[in-house]
């Protein structure tokens, strides 16, 4: 008969919390951008993984040890889809970068216990973004974590006027801009946030962007054919 003592019982580590997703529309839409962006920029490199609002559990036999950042990114472990992330499954690999969307119920957090919690994980890089404008006293703010502590980033002024941050981590800038859509527009509108490639000078853009962007191209190509078939070419023959 078996000793029911002596058996080891496996601790679960839920994949969700069980409550609904509930985030505003510009919370969303901030979210979806920043994941989605990040995961084409890397997505040539097999060993970067982009990820957000995914539990990520850094203590193993302790299920309570689990953050959930809303964007993050590892180097150093496959670029594949998990169900949760188990940093003892992982080789020990904890996110270099985090970002966190402040709202009125995450400012808190966000602003006091995330960073002392990431500071100890020994997350490289913290940033905040607030889409409202509401909650922070920079629309935009970020620390790099030296000497195990975090020291603010310097909010910094490009050639157009806007407002950046820089992540070394990821090689890129986090860029306030105007949303397209209010351009132009006064300055004191709320600035969508974008990344800024200083290597190649672009902004990666948004899924929308990009297929705005291929129709455009469409159009276009459209228009040129028709034009050679006005002259008696054949554009499949050229």
């Amino acid at each position: 008969m078996t000793d029911i003592q002596s058996l080891s019982i496996s601790p679960t580590y839920p994949e969700s919390d069980g409550l609904p997703m509930t985030e505003s529309d510009v919370t969303r839409d901030t979210l979806i951008y920043c994941i989605e962006a990040l995961k084409r920029h890397f997505e040539s490199r097999r060993n970067v993984y982009v990820s957000g609002n995914l539990f990520l559990y850094y203590e193993e036999g302790n299920p309570k040890a689990v953050i959930s950042p809303d964007v993050f990114v590892i180097f150093g472990v496959a670029n594949r889809k998990r169900r949760s992330y188990e940093t003892w499954q992982e080789g020990g690999k904890l996110p270099s970068f985090i970002l966190e969307i402040t709202s009125m119920t995450t400012r808190t957090n966000d602003e006091v216990s995330k960073p002392s919690l990431y500071e100890s994980l020994g997350v490289q890089e913290y940033f905040q973004y607030d889409p409202t404008a509401d909650y922070l006293k920079s629309q935009i703010k970020g620390s790099r974590l030296v000497d195990s502590a975090y020291q603010p980033l310097p909010l910094q002024t490009n050639s157009e006027g806007m407002a950046y941050l820089h992540s070394s981590v990821l090689g890129l800038d986090l860029q306030l801009q105007i949303p397209r859509q209010l351009v132009p527009a006064p300055t004191s509108l709320v600035k969508e946030l974008r990344f800024f490639d200083p290597q190649t000078g672009l902004v990666l853009p948004s899924r929308q962007e990009l297929e705005y962007e291929r129709d455009m191209a469409l159009q276009r190509a459209d228009l040129l054919a028709q034009k050679l078939r006005d002259l008696g070419l054949d554009p499949d023959q050229l």
